[in-house]
């Protein structure tokens, strides 16, 4: 698969994975009840839950950017 490709398949999983991310992590607020907890609790809930998908953004974004085979 050449770089070209890979960048138009990796933005489109990009994609989806934040948008499956962001109602899954909605869903483990609502259930655990974040918002009745203490602001703190709530604070590491979302700080957390924020930065969560950056690892597997950066593996998709490092596959994306990768030279292609010769």
């Amino acid at each position: 698969m050449n770089m070209r490709m890979r960048k138009l398949v990796g933005t489109v999983v990009l994609m989806a994975m934040i948008v499956v991310y962001a109602l899954i992590a909605m869903i483990v607020a609502v259930a655990l009840e974040v918002n009745t907890t203490s602001k703190f609790v709530e604070l590491v809930f979302y700080a957390v839950a924020g930065l969560l998908w950056v690892v597997p953004a950066a593996i998709i974004i490092k596959w994306m950017s990768r030279d292609d085979a010769a």
